[in-house]
């Protein structure tokens, strides 16, 4: 069988960017193919068993050179894979993804492109800098600033740019800025033209340097830009000042560790990226099966014997269905019987398989939520608590000192992530502004990464989901900067936006 290539653009950075068709070829791809400037999160759409081979390029140094890469899609290919070619930006500007589809074409192989979104666009567009805008520049050019622009065979018309009047981009130009704005200038180009520098465009330690013709380069450099550098110059520049937008979010460029488990860290990841922070995320728990589930099993054959059950968490909810699901059961299971949740996140992992709770706390803290509860009349009652097999008891104990018959059970186990120390300690070397605490768990078992030396976590600010992770994180000797007053990732993002921003905190 001949296989096919798919040659997707991944667009510029920002993992969001990347098209749809672009994930779905990722979601069929057998072999997958890939550059330096492409976010390592987009593969985690890749099949488990897909082959990924970097092929990074940078100036000095490369994994293959160019004709290595065309050989290598054309043999896998030919091999029968459904292989894609990842690629920054667009494929077919200034990618190299022609000669590569020619390669293809000439070995008689089939492939399709799929455009991306172009670092010359999207890095001005999020440095809040329009290419166009009426009345400003109707015409915008990009060339590649890795061709030397006094060669005598130079391809560039640069006395025609230096004199249209409209926005021109460059494009890997960093190396060779110093003899483009040389040229431009002597081309008649005004040293007082604005222009800008933008370096990792998209990307969440993207950093902007603005000026104009002349005193641009010193500026850069004294900012220490090195490369990738997108150039802009000309009037549009000067709308900067108004529309930046994306590194002026409360938490942009703050490193911030996220230490929920994997499964779980994802929603925290992406509101934390909304408000411009770059998430480190390091699972420091991952939530596993039990060993066995003989006692689970059986206690679900009688969920009729319990007048309430309350789930500790969303976890919980999804173990217990899986396990109600193997033998043939769905919500039915739970007619007559009071269901409660710990926390909004629980309350939705139950709506999700249709059961609307019958009680949840206004804080999913044991000792509040004992409060809450002792208004009824709990002698006699049956009550059932599906949790993680650790954890705190508090919730169990409140509830037999006022007469329940109470059975906390293990749904599910909490263990540490297995071979992380080291990539611990890499990240806070690469530095941590932040460190996030979701649990007490994470606390524990991140200081047990570190093998218990605390200096680097106290080194950063420490943010903590609620009162029972802070309480942990004290007892280990760490000092907490910040608590959340909602006890959710959404409320724990909401007290460091507020924090960063100048606004009210619940701080220890």
């Amino acid at each position: 069988m001949t296989g096919k290539v798919y040659l997707v653009g991944a667009g510029p950075g920002d993992p969001g960017l990347i098209t749809v068709k672009g994930m779905w070829a990722l979601e069929q791809a057998q072999v997958v193919v890939y550059d330096r400037l492409v976010d390592p999160s987009q593969l985690q759409a890749v099949p488990d068993d897909a082959e990924l081979i970097f092929v990074g390029k940078a100036r000095g140094r490369q994994e293959l050179t160019q004709l290595e890469i065309n050989q290598l899609l054309v043999d896998k290919a030919a091999q029968g894979f459904t292989v894609v070619r990842l690629k920054g930006g667009d494929p077919f500007v200034f990618g190299r993804g022609g000669e590569e589809a020619l390669e293809l074409k000439a070995n008689g192989l089939p492939f399709e492109v799929v455009p991306g979104v172009t670092s010359a666009i999207a890095g001005p567009a999020y440095a809040g800098i329009p290419l166009t805008h009426r009345g400003i520049s109707t015409t915008f050019t990009v060339v590649s600033g890795s061709e030397d622009p006094n060669k005598p065979e130079s391809t560039i018309p640069w006395d025609i740019l230096a004199k249209n009047g409209g926005t021109l981009v460059v494009l890997m130009g960093w190396k060779s800025l110093e003899t483009i704005l040389a040229t431009l200038k002597e081309e008649g180009l005004p040293p007082t033209t604005p222009a800008a520098l933008v370096q990792w465009g998209t990307w969440s330690d993207q950093q902007t340097v603005t000026g104009n013709i002349e005193n641009i380069l010193d500026k850069g450099q004294e900012a220490g830009l090195t490369p990738p550098v997108i150039t802009v110059i000309g009037e549009v520049v000067n709308l900067r000042k108004d529309l930046a937008w994306f590194d002026k979010r409360t938490l942009f460029g703050k490193r911030v560790l996220v230490t929920r488990s994997r499964s779980q860290a994802s929603r925290l990841c992406t509101l934390l990226e909304q408000s411009g922070a770059n998430p480190v995320e390091l699972p420091t728990i991952q939530i596993s099966p039990l060993d066995d589930f003989s006692e689970l099993d059986t206690t679900l054959e009688r969920l009729t014997d319990y007048n309430w059950v309350i789930f500790a968490s969303a976890n919980a909810v999804e173990s217990v269905f899986e396990r109600l699901e193997l033998k043939g059961k769905d919500a039915r299971a739970l007619a007559g019987t009071t269901v409660g949740a710990i926390g909004p996140a629980t309350a939705q992992a139950l709506a999700n398989r249709g059961i609307t709770t019958d009680f949840m706390p206004s804080h999913p803290v044991s000792e509040k939520v004992i409060k809450e509860l002792s208004g009824r009349d709990w002698k006699g009652v049956s009550v059932l608590l599906p949790s993680a097999d650790i954890g705190r008891h508090e919730l169990e104990k409140g509830l037999a000192e006022m007469g329940a018959q109470v059975n906390r059970l293990s749904a599910y186990r909490n263990v540490p992530v297995a071979g992380v120390s080291d990539l611990a300690k890499r990240a806070f070397i690469d530095g941590v502004d932040v460190v996030t605490f979701t649990s007490s768990s994470t606390v524990r078992n991140l200081a047990e990464m570190l093998d218990g030396d605390l200096t680097a976590i106290q080194a950063s600010f420490i943010a903590c989901i609620g009162p029972v992770t802070a309480a942990t994180a004290r007892e280990l000797g760490l000092r907490v900067d910040l608590e959340a007053s909602e006890h959710t990732v959404e409320g724990l993002v909401d007290a460091l936006t507020g924090h960063f921003a100048g606004g009210e905190l619940s701080r220890q």
